[in-house]
């Protein structure tokens, strides 16, 4: 395990200039072609933003002992659903017919945080659920209990930062969320993912997409800093390395 961690930083700065760099140019393409999406969908319909992370992850995930033939995450990424019939996750771990991990990949930059936060987070529980109701169901495995991990990189921003109102004309809101900025609400999301035992495991950044594009990113939580997650990734792994 410290060989895996030893080169954490330099090697989570490398995702992040990745994620920058790649959501650049998949803007100035589409700006070049002239099929510019609406508000920053030009930016994130490339799909390849989150490489950087998922490299990273499974070579921590080969350091614990995996083969490489037992990850995946360019295709065959489908699984079983309780609730719909497949659900697609961004990196799956399949070894002897068994499933030992799943993992999301996820991030949002602005203008438009406030429908777009809805959408990530009804989706990441909507999969959770979907997930560990078809496991109770033995869609997966006979009594291996598999290891789900959630990511999520924020653009660090005034439109991220700013404390945002909530609507109460029947019930107040959890005190918590009163004033919260969407960093704030991202940071209690995905804290509570894991204390309700949705996700094993959950890493949460913030980076600036000027910054960031030279891999500068801070972690505003330390329980959800990527070197507790990527320990908790592999002292799962490891227990199924050859």
């Amino acid at each position: 395990m410290k060989k895996s961690l030893s080169s954490l930083d330099i090697r989570l700065k490398r995702a992040v200039s990745h994620y920058w760099k790649t959501r650049k140019q998949q803007a100035a393409k589409q700006n070049q072609y002239g099929k510019k999406d609406q508000g920053a969908r030009s930016a994130v319909t490339g799909g390849a933003q989150m490489n950087g992370f998922i490299t990273l992850i499974s070579e921590l995930i080969v350091d614990s002992g995996i083969d490489r033939r037992n990850i995946f995450y360019h295709t065959a990424l489908e699984l079983p659903g309780f609730f719909r019939p497949t659900k697609e996750w961004d990196l799956l771990v399949i070894k002897n017919g068994q499933l030992i991990l799943a993992l999301e990949a996820k991030s949002q930059v602005g203008p438009s945080f406030g429908n777009n936060f809805n959408n990530r987070t009804e989706e990441a529980m909507g999969s959770a659920i979907d997930l560990w109701t078809a496991y109770r169901e033995g869609a997966f495995n006979e009594t291996i209990r598999p290891w789900l991990g959630y990511i999520f990189i924020l653009e660090d921003c005034k439109q991220s930062q700013t404390p945002v109102k909530v609507k109460e004309p029947h019930f107040k809101v959890f005190p918590e969320f009163r004033n919260a900025s969407y960093a704030i609400r991202y940071e209690l999301f995905c804290r509570k993912l894991v204390r309700e035992r949705h996700y094993n495991s959950s890493a949460f950044l913030l980076s600036d997409r000027e910054k960031g594009l030279t891999g500068y990113y801070y972690e505003p939580a330390e329980d959800l800093a990527f070197s507790l997650f990527s320990k908790s990734l592999i002292a799962h792994a490891s227990a199924f390395g050859d």
